[in-house]
């Protein structure tokens, strides 16, 4: 079945070199062997960028930042700023992503420039929190939505949403496991179905406009009660970064991309000014069919657009709103698997989730257990409160990889770079991501204390399971005849870049 490396061995797996930075790792045995294949095209890659940013808070409650702005013009501002950021920080993750060709996005980032300990805890908080968490809280809103017809205008049963949540994981698995095509092809689909949806808001706010209902939107009332706090501009830039979030996600399959050193650049050149574009737009729909008390006083936004401006077609929206998280949840599990999968052929996380099936050349045995652990948190009544705990450790990793980059261009200015930004944006970047954690640890210093205890509790789970690497004879052999038997079960192998070491 082919070798096998200790368990949490990271001295047995292949090395990670960016020695030939520009050059594709997997060009050195071109079309031949097991491994992961180059299916993912452009089209695929944007699809994938803007179905994981635009899940469902755009049609839900984009209230966050109104809230903290005071004013529909000054939001309105926010969005489009926050936009040209997320932008920025694409720009950065462009150049990494083909300075560094490889798949996994920021922890792979991380490893090659500040070591396997940072990356470890970049990949540890992954794992048991961050792509679990969200993934369960995503299949949430999907039973929430598919529901909704069904027991409106009470809620649904919790149960009965749990259940359903739990089938749309195993769904997405199922799909996941079977094929990158089939993965791809359904996040085609359901990104340009959450796309037109959104178009149908935004064309119906342009016919409001036609109409004289410009009232909240207009250059002297749109500015009116604009808050003068800092602090308040400052928590209304967090929510809306927050949701431009998944711009780094299409970094995770980059050996899986063709013409990755054109296609990712384009990519993200296509999908960050697509998304900030639907953003304002559909936010400026919504002020053409209510005043911002009543947008503040909405649970669902775009439900309530859609009670009062479609009509018989107001079914559209609880369905957009369904399709819209289903595609950020396939999205999601095609990305975190490829984070996983690295992981572990790194050698941070067991071998048998580096290992790929025999024939779908899908990394099988990382999406079971990403589903396992989706479950296990779709179970728990803290799941929104885990994912809380998050938002300081996320950009404090973008923060690193931001800072890595520039790290970069000072220890290695001759490496081949097939995307250089000017040293502006990863500045700009790295100074916005500190800004963020900073504000996130004032405005809630006890989730970001528990985010950061749950990024540290991987430095002990690094030196047992990574760094000591002569385990007892015993150990190694019970982990051995786990792997053979879950190979066996799985029918999966080790890809010819493990075999080739």
């Amino acid at each position: 079945m082919g070798k096998k490396a200790d368990s949490f061995d990271v001295q047995s797996a292949p090395s990670a070199d960016v020695s030939e930075p520009g050059k594709d790792p997997a060009d050195n045995n071109p079309g031949s062997g097991v491994r992961l294949k180059r299916k993912i095209t452009l089209f695929n890659g944007v699809a994938i960028i803007v179905g994981i940013i635009i899940g469902s808070g755009i049609f839900i409650s984009p209230k966050g930042v109104l809230q903290q702005t005071g004013s529909v013009g000054l939001s309105l501002v926010v969005w489009a700023l926050c936009g040209v950021l997320s932008t920025l920080g694409a720009l950065c993750y462009a150049e990494l992503g083909t300075t560094i060709p490889k798949s996994g996005g920021d922890y792979v980032y991380i490893l090659e420039i500040f070591g396997p300990l940072a990356a470890f805890l970049r990949l540890w908080v992954e794992l048991i929190v961050v792509r679990p968490t969200s993934h369960a809280v995503t299949a949430i809103t999907f039973a929430t939505y598919v529901l909704y017809p069904f027991f409106a205008p009470c809620p649904a049963p919790d149960l009965t949403i749990r259940l359903l949540a739990a089938a749309a994981l195993v769904s997405v698995a199922l799909i996941n496991s079977y094929g990158v095509r089939w993965a791809t092809r359904l996040q085609d689909f359901l990104t340009l179905w959450k796309v037109v949806a959104l178009v149908v808001i935004i064309i119906f706010g342009i016919i409001q406009m036609a109409r004289g209902s410009t009232r909240y939107i207009e250059p002297v009332s749109a500015f009116s009660g604009t808050t003068s706090s800092p602090s308040a501009v400052a928590l209304a830039f967090f929510s809306g970064l927050w949701a431009y979030g998944g711009w780094t996600d299409l970094n995770m399959v980059v050996e899986e991309l063709k013409d990755p050193f054109r296609n990712l650049p384009w990519a993200i050149a296509i999908s960050l000014p697509l998304v900030t574009s639907i953003y304002i737009l559909a936010n400026v729909a919504y002020f053409t069919a209510m005043s911002p008390t009543e947008l503040l006083s909405s649970d669902a936004v775009a439900i309530t657009f859609g009670d009062r401006l479609l009509g018989v077609m107001n079914w559209l929206i609880p369905l957009s709103v369904a399709l819209s998280t289903f595609g950020g949840l396939n999205g999601g599990v095609l990305t975190s698997s490829r984070l996983f999968f690295v992981g572990a052929r790194t050698g941070h996380l067991p071998e048998i989730m580096s290992m790929v099936h025999v024939h779908r050349l899908m990394p099988v045995p990382a999406i079971v257990v990403e589903t396992a652990l989706m479950l296990v948190m779709l179970s728990t009544s803290d799941v929104y409160t885990l994912l809380n705990y998050m938002g300081f450790v996320y950009w404090l990793c973008i923060g690193v990889a931001c800072v890595g980059l520039l790290w970069l261009r000072y220890k290695q200015p001759d490496l081949p770079r097939p995307i250089k930004i000017t040293p502006v944006i990863p500045v700009i970047c790295t100074l916005l991501c500190i800004f963020v954690v900073v504000m996130s640890a004032i405005s809630a210093p006890i989730e970001g204390a528990i985010g950061l205890a749950i990024l540290l509790s991987g430095v002990p789970v690094y030196f047992l399971f990574v760094y000591w690497v002569n385990k007892p004879k015993a150990f190694r052999s019970f982990i051995d005849f786990i792997t053979t038997r879950l190979q066996l079960l799985m029918n999966v192998v080790p890809t010819d870049d493990q075999h080739s070491d």
